[in-house]
């Protein structure tokens, strides 16, 4: 038997997964989710902690739909929310200061090229690219941006008033398939029953309310400001947003929203990704203690191992007959 993919009690099997469907009508982009554009397309599943069941549940609700056309992807979210605040104002600054709410998409689902999209209740934005994650030394290149991208939020209450209680806000984006597609297979649009590598994240601060303003609330003890709360869709286990293959899978139907439905498939090969990067962080550990990568590791499974001084490769074969590899840099990819 594997080793659970995640430290708390109850791994997760397989990561949240959602069919997106072709949309009947185009989206305005206005903030407001309309059942007129919106009223085929269901809603996931309510975010968790990051943690997974390691942790409680949010404090408040915050779910997603998701659509496309031949022209956008389209996400829109509803964040239930009694303090409505924002203050960040210049793009591409640090936005998860402020409430926010995140997209991350690897097209490829491998692990490296993906990007990462943040907004607050101002719509301001920051959108990056990044080459592969952090734990591999990759830096955010933030002077991509996405060119032709559209965003907007509607408030229900009032923005910035510390004196009354607020319901939600909601927000609509639009990710034009010509950016999208640098990174994705082929540089193309997704086919009919492809699966891509998403999840969705809400940074929330606890916040008190002074002479009707909004301040981060204060640990007496230590004199810094209380973590913020991480609730995201498809939980990671741990503290840490850039581990894709911990996202969940949205697989792609040339349906039209509410007419039709596409079973999703399954990812038969999970179990044996989550192994590989089980091994890849061993590999890592060996390498940060003794300076140097290991030619065998324990497994239940046959995997190949070939080492180098400075890199490694190691690949095992799946339950549907490819061989998925995976390298030093956490790469993960298929034959």
């Amino acid at each position: 038997m594997l080793l659970s993919i995640f430290s708390f009690g109850k791994a997760q099997e397989h990561p949240k997964a959602y069919v997106c469907y072709k949309t009947s009508n185009s989206v305005h982009i206005d903030g407001v989710i309309d059942d007129a554009e919106w009223g085929g397309v269901k809603w996931s599943d309510y975010f968790v902690d990051i943690e997974g069941d390691k942790k409680p549940l949010p404090t408040y609700n915050t779910r997603v739909k998701m659509a496309w056309d031949e022209e956008y992807f389209y996400v829109a979210a509803e964040l239930i929310e009694p303090h409505i605040w924002g203050k960040l104002k210049q793009r591409d600054t640090v936005i998860f200061y402020d409430n926010d709410f995140e997209v991350f998409i690897d097209p490829q689902g491998d692990n490296h090229r993906y990007y990462e999209f943040e907004m607050n209740a101002l719509n301001t934005i920051w959108d990056l690219m990044i080459a592969r994650p952090y734990r591999d030394g990759a830096p955010a290149i933030n002077a991509w941006d996405i060119k032709g991208l559209k965003s907007a939020v509607a408030i229900y209450g009032t923005l910035n008033d510390a004196s009354d209680k607020d319901d939600k806000w909601t927000l609509e984006i639009a990710f034009p398939w010509d950016v999208l597609r640098e990174c994705a297979p082929e540089q193309r649009k997704p086919k009919n029953g492809e699966q891509w590598r998403v999840n969705f994240s809400r940074v929330n601060w606890d916040v008190i309310a002074e002479k009707g303003k909004y301040s981060k609330c204060i640990n007496p003890e230590t004199g810094k400001t209380y973590p913020e709360h991480n609730w995201v869709w498809s939980p990671q286990g741990e503290v840490a947003m850039h581990q894709p293959e911990t996202w969940g899978y949205v697989q792609f139907s040339t349906k039209t929203a509410g007419f039709g439905v596409d079973a999703f498939v399954k990812d038969e090969d999970y179990a044996l990704k989550m192994e590989l990067i089980r091994l890849y962080k061993q590999q890592k550990q060996s390498y940060n203690e003794k300076g140097a990568y290991r030619k065998e590791l324990n497994s239940n499974v046959s995997v190949q191992i070939e080492v180098t001084k400075l890199q490694f490769l190691m690949y095992a074969k799946g339950k549907t007959g490819r061989t998925w590899y995976i390298d030093h840099e956490s790469k993960i990819w298929n034959e």
